[in-house]
């Protein structure tokens, strides 16, 4: 990463109160950028409030289809360099209600797509889709070439928030890269009904962890701090025209079972006895998902840098102090 690229340089974030989008305004702020954040809700527990972070930014309030507010926001702070990361994210959601889904994912990509269009400072964009564009597929692993094909409320809104994205940068020049993200974990996580923030809260307190699926779906991981990276260096190549409208893989390359990976934070608890409580009442999701990421290493240089043990050491170690508990000595064995 360049720090000097970074230095001064004006960012909005939509969705700067999330996982992702506190480590990535700490890192922002650690270098020397200029952050602005859209803030919809005030979320006294996230990570960018508890961090104390929130007050070093300036804050935006309002919705991200407010049209009006974005532009005003774009032109009145001279942002150069736009991260889009805010979305209703979880899928249970999306299924029973998913409208929001839509409004939020697509038609608030689109509004700021178009507020960065007509506003000339901006210089870069880097726009969040996920795997879970890719939709299901007769072979893995994903490629960037591997037709958008989402069929449920979820995986549809990245699919079309994706191709919006490209159509912006090859329709209209905008300087846009899309990135395709495996299922990020880490520190900052509040939403209890994923998989592994609500399996490390539940084993932290000696409870046995749920899984909603059968145990068998399989998923790729990336630690939100490899994450950060990929956003940041996606950013400094963005000036590379070649490189508009392209999208970029992010993952380790291999999955995981839901109950493989529920199993793994058990054993380096300190409840190794707890058996988990398979509900088997998921719907509309995909099977299996993982990623090919060469792309992102040939031309980026992303590799990612923690292995999931590392990552799952670090990030049980988060929620314990998030829950004031008594810290171990170690956590991985």
């Amino acid at each position: 990463m360049n720090k000097q690229f970074w230095q001064g340089k004006r960012v909005f974030i939509t969705g700067c109160t999330g996982l992702l989008g506190s480590w990535l305004t700490d890192a922002l702020l650690d270098m020397g950028a200029d952050v602005v954040g859209l803030v919809r809700d005030h979320v006294p527990q996230s990570n960018l409030v508890r961090s104390g972070m929130m007050d070093q930014i300036s804050v935006v309030h309002g919705h991200l289809c407010d049209y009006n507010l974005l532009e005003r926001t774009l032109a009145e702070y001279e942002v150069e360099v736009v991260f889009h990361l805010a979305a209703q994210t979880i899928v249970t959601i999306a299924n029973r209600a998913p409208l929001s889904t839509f409004e939020t994912n697509i038609r608030g990509t689109y509004m700021l797509l178009e507020a960065a269009r007509r506003n000339p400072t901006i210089c870069g964009m880097v726009i969040a889709s996920s795997e879970k564009a890719y939709g299901e597929q007769p072979s893995m692993p994903y490629h960037e070439a591997t037709a958008l094909q989402g069929r449920h409320p979820y995986d549809v809104s990245k699919s079309c928030a994706d191709l919006i994205s490209q159509c912006y940068a090859y329709s209209y020049g905008l300087p846009v890269i899309i990135t395709r993200f495996a299922n990020l974990y880490g520190g900052g996580d509040l939403n209890w009904n994923r998989i592994l923030p609500g399996t490390i809260r539940s084993v932290l307190l000696g409870e046995r962890p749920i899984i909603r699926s059968d145990g068998t779906f399989k998923r790729d991981f990336v630690y939100v701090k490899d994450a950060v990276r990929g956003y940041l260096m996606a950013a400094e190549q963005v000036v590379r025209p070649e490189l508009h409208g392209q999208a970029f893989n992010f993952g380790m390359g291999h999955s995981e079972t839901a109950l493989d990976i529920v199993k793994t934070i058990i054993r380096v608890s300190d409840h190794p006895e707890l058996e988990p409580i398979i509900l088997n009442e998921v719907r509309n999701e995909v099977q299996d998902q993982f990623m090919n990421s060469e792309k992102a290493s040939r031309l980026l240089g992303w590799e990612p840098q923690y292995t999931l043990e590392n990552g799952l050491a670090e990030t049980m170690t988060w929620y314990r102090e998030f829950l004031n508990l008594e810290p171990r000595g170690s956590v991985i064995k």
